[in-house]
């Protein structure tokens, strides 16, 4: 993997990703993203479209409150559609996946700082697409004994 940075389409093949996605009529933009994410997910064995997958999420989590913008020139260039609802869970369960794999993507970082901040960007995507749960502290309903 050619890699210049920690972001989300930081090396060669997120970059080649976001090249097809701007190729694709835009109509078929979702099945291309949706594909990606449902391979990794189902995936056994060696993930072999985790950088794809990656920069699919975070495409998703542009869209999410809390998301952040693709602020580099090696994503698309043209307009994304509205995703819907669904692909966040979707792009949540891939990035899972993809953290979870030991011997895959992070153990590719050879300097550990570079390993922290992408596996800090992944968990930061990762937090937008699927916001943890409320607080257990809030009661349901009360009971009067």
């Amino acid at each position: 993997m050619g890699t210049w940075d920690t972001g989300p389409f930081d090396n060669d093949t997120a970059a080649d990703f976001a090249i097809a996605l701007d190729n694709t009529n835009p109509e078929e933009r979702e099945v291309l993203i949706r594909g990606v994410l449902a391979r990794t997910v189902n995936a056994t064995g060696y993930l072999a479209e985790a950088e794809e997958a990656v920069a699919a999420a975070a495409l998703i989590a542009v869209q999410c409150p809390g998301g952040e913008p693709i602020d580099t020139a090696y994503g698309p260039e043209k307009a994304m559609p509205t995703f819907p609802a669904d692909l966040r869970m979707l792009a949540a369960e891939a990035l899972t996946r993809i953290l979870d794999d030991d011997s895959g993507l992070a153990a590719n970082w050879l300097d550990p700082a570079d390993a922290s901040r992408w596996l800090t960007t992944l968990n930061r995507i990762r937090t937008v697409l699927a916001p943890p749960p409320a607080s257990a502290d809030v009661p349901l309903f009360d009971i009067d004994s």
